[in-house]
């Protein structure tokens, strides 16, 4: 199973920092997480970037395996 780490918003709305999930990609992660933590969930998951070890996942079908850690990282401001 994939390590999942939410920060910020997206930690907020799931309700947790981490969490892990069996997906075989990074399309089918995104579904479980819509499904499991609801539509508020979904809206934030919309704009976040998703890193798989450490590199932005921009397409859904990079695969992933169970030593997988997927970083779910809301848009960020900054000065």
């Amino acid at each position: 199973m994939a390590a999942i780490r939410f920060f910020a918003g997206a930690a907020e709305a799931a309700a947790l920092e981490t969490a892990t999930f069996d997906a075989a990609t990074i399309g089918d992660l995104r579904g479980q997480l819509s499904a499991r933590y609801g539509a508020e969930f979904e809206r934030i998951l919309g704009r976040c970037s998703l890193l798989v070890n450490g590199t932005r996942a921009t397409d859904d079908a990079v695969p992933l395996s169970g030593s997988d850690t997927v970083d779910v990282l809301p848009p960020f401001a900054g000065g």
